[in-house]
């Protein structure tokens, strides 16, 4: 079945952020009959350039003014091209102009830059950093080769300059490191940087930076198909319905007899694959033939974001698989609501978001907004002031208010999260499986000169209630982690009105940054981390099919203001 396109949409960011609108509207097209009238308004407090993910670009580059040496040790200059110094130069302006405003905690470009100097003895064990006096000093086998005058802790020209001065010379000097070459020096430098940080802000080389920024937008342009093989024929084994073959004729098992009139007999898989492939907005033929007719679809090449949700029917109950939130699983995950409401009989909603590592968190509060009346969706928190909002959202639930089950595991993390606490939070859902994996901080892109990346952590994520995601994750309703017999007890208890959950949900309701990690231990303990089982699915379908067992895993949700802080 063909699937609608995202119903119309309003965002609107207010407050916290500035004041600015953003309307992004798109036409729902009317493939097959339309049951009913589906239309969404979102009420969202957000900058939406400022969120995880978000590309924003660094500071313009400015020409670092060289900073002299007060002393080098005389040394032969090796043979060989020595390092892009401009290119240095601007990168590392340009990176550290970027994290100074945004890390969550506050630092000076003194500590950046020292943070990576640092760096050069993993490269070269024989070289290290020094300060004395009031000079930067480069010291190789214990002895001092160059020394300069520290800049101000935070003057990010005299940085720049000294670190590219001193990258340079160590350069000359360390055999080592020539032979890692200038992307592994600028490497060595933020890896260093990076773990004095949190565990989620990176620098990504320009080759890997090219491929992630492929993935997030679909990469290179295709016909949005799968080509595998049957026996001697090369078939279509998937449609990604994101992509330009989805509105077409083109279905899997289908034989592919022809790419732009060159037949695909004798041809490999790999090399009919590639045919596929071209200039975006390119036109692409395509011959195939079903049942001994043949016909030939023309369409124009576009850049195809993977899909993310998987969506089949189990008895009376609809399950949707999000593998990841990537830029068009919000509509992705419209569609298949507005198919499974047209399922005979459907008498609930399965959310499995087990092993979802996460990805755009715009996307995950705007799936949370396909499901919800009002509410806030998710909090964030940063030092910079762009990195700060309440995502709210009002006006569109597509279900109608049909019971949904969220199954997490202790792979969910980052904005799988997101969904699952706000779907919890604000009562509309009932989470089962284990404690997720805690990722509750987000990152912001910022593009360097030479085509790398760094991503930076600037925001703490908050669940509609005030408690932190980072650490605790979420706590299931229904514990499938403590073992079959374990599982079992609790939907018994739940079918008498008793929850065994409600201690361990309320102490992770009440938990307020900041809180000792021993506290946050305790809670995790109830319902340990474990990789998902079929039980969780059995326990899905129990929640569902008996509306006590439901009503009673709902109530040890709090109300709104209803929850007394604690901290650790």
């Amino acid at each position: 079945m063909k699937r609608r396109r995202f119903p119309a949409i309003i965002l609107r960011p207010v407050s916290m952020g500035g004041e600015a609108a953003v309307i992004w509207r798109r036409r729902m097209s009317t493939l097959g009959h339309i049951p009913r009238d589906t239309f969404i308004l979102l009420l969202v407090i957000v900058r939406l350039t400022t969120a995880a993910y978000a590309d924003d670009a660094p500071a313009t580059p400015r020409t670092p003014t060289p900073a002299p040496p007060l002393h080098e040790d005389s040394m032969e200059q090796p043979d060989g091209p020595g390092m892009d110094l401009a290119v240095l130069s601007s990168v590392i302006q340009a990176s550290l102009a970027f994290l100074q405003p945004r890390t969550l905690d506050s630092h000076t470009i003194h500590d950046f830059a020292l943070w990576g100097l640092n760096g050069l003895s993993a490269l070269d064990p024989s070289l290290s950093i020094d300060e004395q006096h009031g000079f930067l000093q480069l010291v190789a086998t214990q002895r001092t080769v160059m020394a300069l005058p520290l800049p101000a802790p935070d003057d990010l020209p005299g940085w720049s300059a000294a670190i590219t001065h001193v990258l340079d010379m160590a350069w000359h000097h360390s055999p080592a490191m020539r032979d890692t070459g200038q992307d592994g020096v600028l490497q060595g430098f933020f890896d260093e940087l990076f773990n004095h940080l949190d565990p989620y802000s990176r620098y990504i080389a320009p080759g890997a930076a090219v491929s992630d920024r492929s993935t997030r937008t679909g990469g290179e342009a295709s016909a949005g198909l799968t080509l595998g093989l049957d026996h001697d024929a090369i078939i279509i084994t998937a449609v990604n319905a994101n992509g330009p073959a989805w509105p077409t004729s083109l279905a899997a098992g289908q034989i592919v007899r022809a790419i732009n009139g060159r037949p695909t007999a004798s041809r490999s898989l790999d090399t009919v694959s590639s045919w596929l492939n071209g200039a975006n907005g390119s036109l692409v033929r395509i011959t195939v033939e079903s049942k001994g007719r043949q016909t030939t679809v023309t369409l124009h090449r576009a850049s195809t974001p993977p899909e993310t949700v998987f969506a089949y029917t189990s008895g009376k109950h609809v399950i949707l698989h999000i593998t990841a939130f990537s830029a068009n699983t919000a509509e992705e995950m419209s569609q298949y609501l507005d198919e499974a409401m047209n399922v005979p009989g459907i008498s609930g909603l399965i959310i499995d978001l087990r092993g979802n590592r996460g990805g755009v968190l715009q996307q995950a509060v705007t799936t949370s907004a396909l499901m919800l009346d009002h509410g806030v969706a998710a909090i964030t928190q940063g030092r910079d002031p762009q990195a700060n909002h309440v995502w709210a959202v009002q006006g569109g639930d597509m279900t109608n208010g049909l019971p949904i089950i969220v199954m997490v595991d202790g792979r969910t993390a980052s904005a799988a999260e997101i969904l699952a606490a706000a779907l919890s939070d604000q009562k509309r859902g009932v989470v089962i499986g284990s404690a997720t994996l805690g990722k509750g901080l987000v990152q912001t892109i910022g593009q360097l000169p030479n085509g790398g990346e760094l991503f930076v952590t600037w925001s703490r994520v908050l669940a509609p209630l005030g408690w932190p995601l980072q650490g605790l994750g979420v706590m299931p309703q229904v514990c499938t982690s403590l073992g079959e017999s374990e599982m079992e007890r609790q939907l018994q208890n739940l079918a008498e009105g008793t929850a065994d959950s409600r201690d361990w949900v309320m102490a992770a309701r009440q938990t307020r940054y900041p809180v000792d990690p021993s506290h946050i231990l305790g809670i995790r303990k109830a319902c340990p981390a474990a990789i998902g089982t079929d039980s969780d699915l059995d326990a899905a379908h129990s929640l569902l099919d008996n509306p006590v067992e439901y009503r009673a895993a709902l109530s040890t949700i709090p109300d709104e203001g209803g929850v007394p802080a604690s901290g650790g």
